[in-house]
């Protein structure tokens, strides 16, 4: 019985779960002065220089959906012009989301962590 015992202790230790690393945090805290985080306002023009070519686009009625991803979060922003119809669309809404579990995550270090910084 005494045998029997280490190698129980063995297998239980085999069936443990390995515990799933935490995912790098969003920073939340104030962004560098080289970034602008309120992208309220911003055209499609702007966000293309801030963030690069967007790698999903799509029109929605009138609206149109710019998407970037890295590692750390999707950001999600919605455009669209303005109620007079005149003029070009611009950002009215805007949304942060890890990759993989959709957990929300604050827009504003999403866009530090996005952002093509001036050199």
């Amino acid at each position: 019985m005494r045998r029997l015992f280490p190698l129980a202790a063995l297998f239980v230790a085999a069936c443990a779960t390995t515990p799933r690393p935490t995912p790098a945090p969003i920073p939340s805290g104030p962004a560098p002065a080289e970034v602008r985080t309120n992208l309220s306002g911003l055209s499609e023009a702007e966000l293309l220089a801030r963030f690069g070519p967007a790698p999903f686009r799509v029109r929605e009625g009138s609206g149109l959906k710019l998407q970037w991803q890295n590692a750390a979060c999707v950001l999600d922003t919605y455009l669209y012009p303005p109620a007079n119809g005149a003029g070009a669309a611009t950002v009215l809404h805007a949304d942060a989301r890890r990759p993989g579990t959709g957990e929300t995550v604050p827009v504003e270090g999403c866009v530090v962590s996005l952002a093509i910084l001036p050199r």
